[in-house]
This record gives C-alpha cells, sequence and structure tokens, in this order.
C-alpha cells in the first residue's frame, strides 16, 4: 500500500509538471524561433516572387513586390503560434535587384507589474528585423 501511494504522487508530480511547462510554453515568447522562422520564410518568398520571364528576357533578377507580400504573409500565417499577436512590417522592398527588409513585432499577453490594484500593465515584445538580398553568382546570357 505504502509503494502504491508514493507511485500515484509520482504521476500526479509527473502531470502537474508538464502542465506548467505546456501553460508557460504558451506565454512566453522566444526571438531565437521567432528569427529562424522570419529567415525562413523570408528566403523562400523572395524564391517564389522571382520574375523567371524578366530573367530569360533580360538576364537580371526581378521580384514582384506584391506577389512577396503575399507569400510572405501566407506562409508566415501557416506556421505561427495562435497564441501570440504578431505585427508585420515591410520595409524598403527593391524589385531589382530583389532585396527585402522585414520587421516582426511578437506580443504576449499583458502583465501587471506590482501587487496592488493600480497596477501598470506592461506589453513584453520582441521585434526581430531581417534584410535578405537575392543575387546569384552567374550573369544568364539570354540566347538572341
Amino acid at each position: 500500500m505504502k509503494e502504491s501511494m508514493w507511485g500515484y504522487w509520482i504521476v500526479v508530480l509527473g502531470i502537474s509538471i508538464m502542465s506548467v511547462m505546456v501553460l508557460l510554453q504558451n506565454y512566453t515568447t522566444t526571438s531565437e524561433q521567432d528569427y529562424y522562422l522570419i529567415k525562413s520564410v523570408l528566403e523562400a518568398s523572395m524564391y517564389e516572387a522571382v520574375d523567371y520571364g524578366y530573367y530569360r528576357d533580360k538576364g537580371a533578377l526581378k521580384m514582384n513586390r506584391e506577389k512577396f507580400v503575399e507569400n510572405f504573409v501566407r506562409r508566415f500565417s501557416q506556421t505561427v503560434n495562435i497564441n501570440k499577436n504578431y505585427e508585420l512590417n515591410f520595409y524598403q522592398i527593391y524589385e531589382e535587384p530583389p532585396a527585402a527588409s522585414v520587421s516582426v513585432t511578437t506580443a504576449t499577453d499583458k502583465t501587471n507589474f506590482g501587487s496592488n490594484q493600480g497596477a501598470k500593465t506592461e506589453d513584453a515584445n520582441v521585434t526581430n528585423r531581417l534584410t535578405g538580398i537575392l543575387y546569384t553568382n552567374t550573369k544568364y546570357s539570354p540566347k538572341s
């Protein structure tokens, strides 16, 4: 009987620790995860927005601005956590040469600092800014 109670308490302790970890994971935001997500989405969106017809005709890379923004928003929204609020800002989107700057602000829930009723509520926001430039090493020469 004594050993079964210890087993019961170990199982209860394990379940409670797992539930606390899941709850804390939903309320925390990590800059490193957001950075790698933005980096991969930025790169894939730039590749998808390349105008290959212009590349075949002129031999230089050119990106469609509207297609880039559409692809970035679509890809980013498919992979983010729905428990957090994200704000996307696009800066300096150049079509030729293809370059874009993106700023993503991740906001968590509001937190109260202080124990009294008149405590201030503060936001804990993390902002990641990335700039990507798409280039090739070789120059494509269109056939005449």
